[in-house]
């Protein structure tokens, strides 16, 4: 393994992929065509006072087995909820509710108060709804969906224990390579921060199972986060586990979610 020394090259996924640019405009088709089609049982609910402090919830036609939340990426610093509706249908046609918040990006807020806002829509989340939360992201939304699974989460223990399994895809795990990139002067962190951010640093819950998956791809550093969290993880005495997803990049790898005989969500929703 060569030395990392371009770690603005080895994180951007935009150059990485040739077509990139059409993708946000094709999530957004995608995201809007499906809330149409999906009539009144989507509903639009708020998590605190801020104005991004909302969250979809999706309703299967029958009583839901459980609840599935998506937490979206984009480096902290960019979209909202309403560019991943699609992402609902598989677990949908599982019979499971589907819950996406938004959250306030950087520069408005710093990765750790992200997190906290996270925490806020998983207590505001179990208590409107029952039974068992399997969590998944992508991207900054796999490192948020992870640090729910520390044992210092910020949010209530009538909520953890409700949360049984979570499945990061393509998700940074550890912040302390971001720190020279460029894109940190948006992120705003410290070497305190990255450390009290990254999950593989924290001690996880054991009660739970954690998955970590990504594309085939994908950059060799999201590869490399992927299984890092696994490994660590695995030392815990929790279930474990990482896996590639063939013929997938970082921004197609989301698709999985839209199959329900896809292997992420044979996990997240039995």
């Amino acid at each position: 393994m060569s030395k990392l020394t371009d770690f603005d090259t080895a994180y951007d996924n935009g150059k990485a992929i040739a077509d990139f640019g059409r993708y946000p405009a094709f999530w957004s088709g995608q995201a809007a065509a499906f809330r149409d089609d999906f009539g009144e049982r989507w509903r639009e609910m708020s998590y605190g006072p801020a104005e991004r402090h909302r969250f979809d919830l999706f309703e299967p036609e029958d009583e839901a087995k459980g609840t599935l939340v998506y937490v979206h990426g984009g480096y902290w610093k960019a979209f909202d909820k309403s560019f991943w509706s699609h992402l609902a249908s598989g677990a949908i046609a599982l019979g499971w509710r589907v819950a996406m918040p938004s959250y306030t990006l950087c520069p408005q807020a710093r990765i750790s108060e992200i997190t906290r806002e996270i925490g806020m829509f998983l207590d505001s989340l179990a208590a409107e709804v029952n039974g068992e939360i399997a969590l998944t992201g992508h991207s900054a939304g796999g490192h948020l969906v992870t640090r729910m699974a520390c044992e210092n989460a910020p949010i209530s223990p009538v909520t953890a224990k409700r949360i049984v399994r979570v499945l990061s895809i393509s998700g940074l795990h550890d912040l302390r390579p971001l720190l020279p990139t460029q894109m940190n002067m948006i992120f705003g962190m410290d070497a305190d921060e990255a450390a009290r951010e990254s999950a593989v640093l924290l001690t996880p819950r054991t009660d739970l199972e954690i998955q970590a998956c990504c594309g085939q791809g994908e950059l060799p550093e999201f590869r490399r986060q992927s299984t890092l969290i696994a490994d660590i993880w695995h030392g815990f005495g929790i279930a474990t586990d990482a896996w590639e997803i063939p013929d997938a990049h970082h921004a197609n790898v989301i698709e999985t979610l839209c199959d329900p005989q896809s292997r992420a969500l044979g996990f997240l929703c039995p």
